[in-house]
């Protein structure tokens, strides 16, 4: 990064760019947000807790700045297991890397788990917080009391109201960032959105089709390992591995002849093709590891870094 100096008139404004944090508590709508900001999906969506497990980076770039955004996990105020430890992990790791910190919440809604999160921010972090779901608020009136309130929570650079599903102020909250973010070059190109490999999308789409799709049977003891990725020209073979956690998931994977597992691998296909531009050849198949989300060792070999 190079110092800043302030522009003269006649200067164009010094190009900025900079790494911002999305913090929050599980479903506030973080990854919405990402997705929404860089105008493409790269970080899966689900209404279930966990869902978003490792850092996720987007790129948005623009003419005068470039924001890299790390999109993480919920913060986990009950560490069940060496997982939810992982994913706090990942959280406070990002929070001693970036720039900027955007703090995520429900409008109308700061609770015990919202505070925590809160508490784990970097004394000296510079924090915009973002008050989501607004469209969902029955009362408008209750808003701007409920702004005046969070005002006196913590000294925040910005606060913006918005909702990320339906799209409304994204764009000023990006232009409210954007003077927060130090002068330098551009990290990445101008054509990049994110740093994430295509193996990587991969198996996060595939987890996304099993969250939707699974409703509560199997929420939480599975992951997904990619064994084998292949790119021929303009075809992605994908070989991948759903891992559950006991032999009785198996079956409620696989479901009924075979027809569960058969439409959670056709859709994820279908958005993957749509991510690549490409033609995708998907296979998967179930694996039971028992015990794997309280293992380091296997949430290692997992990906779980």
């Amino acid at each position: 990064m190079i110092s800043e100096s302030p522009a003269t008139p006649g200067q164009d404004a010094p190009f900025r760019t900079g790494f911002v944090a999305i913090v929050g508590r599980p479903n506030v709508g973080k990854s919405t947000l990402l997705n929404r900001m860089i105008g493409q999906k790269i970080s899966i969506v689900s209404r279930k807790a966990q869902t978003t497990r490792h850092r996720v980076t987007g790129i948005l770039s623009q003419e005068d700045a470039q924001f890299v955004f790390v999109d993480t996990p919920g913060f986990q105020t009950k560490h069940r297991n060496a997982l939810n430890r992982n994913m706090n992990r990942s959280v406070t790791q990002a929070l001693a890397e970036v720039d900027l910190v955007f703090f995520v919440i429900e409008a109308g809604r700061f609770g015990d788990d919202d505070r925590k999160v809160l508490q784990v921010l970097p004394a000296d972090a510079k924090v915009v917080l973002v008050i989501n779901k607004v469209d969902r608020l029955d009362d408008k009136s209750r808003l701007l009391p409920f702004i005046g309130e969070m005002s006196g929570v913590f000294p925040f650079a910005e606060i913006v109201p918005l909702s990320a599903e339906k799209g409304q102020n994204v764009d000023q909250l990006v232009k409210a960032a954007k003077p927060l973010l130090p002068v330098g070059e551009p990290i990445f190109g101008p054509d990049d959105i994110t740093d994430r490999s295509e193996r990587f999308l991969a198996s996060e789409f595939l987890r996304e089709k099993l969250f939707r799709l699974l409703g509560d049977e199997l929420p939480y003891g599975m992951t997904v390992e990619i064994e084998k990725f292949e790119t021929v020209g303009n075809l992605r073979r994908i070989f991948a591995a759903v891992i559950v956690d006991r032999a009785s998931h198996k079956g409620i994977v696989i479901g009924r002849n075979g027809e569960q597992l058969k439409r959670i691998s056709s859709e994820a296909r279908v958005e993957l093709e749509k991510l690549f531009d490409g033609k995708v050849y998907l296979e998967v198949w179930v694996k039971v590891k028992s015990g794997w989300a309280d293992d380091e060792r296997a949430l290692k070999s997992l990906g779980y870094d």
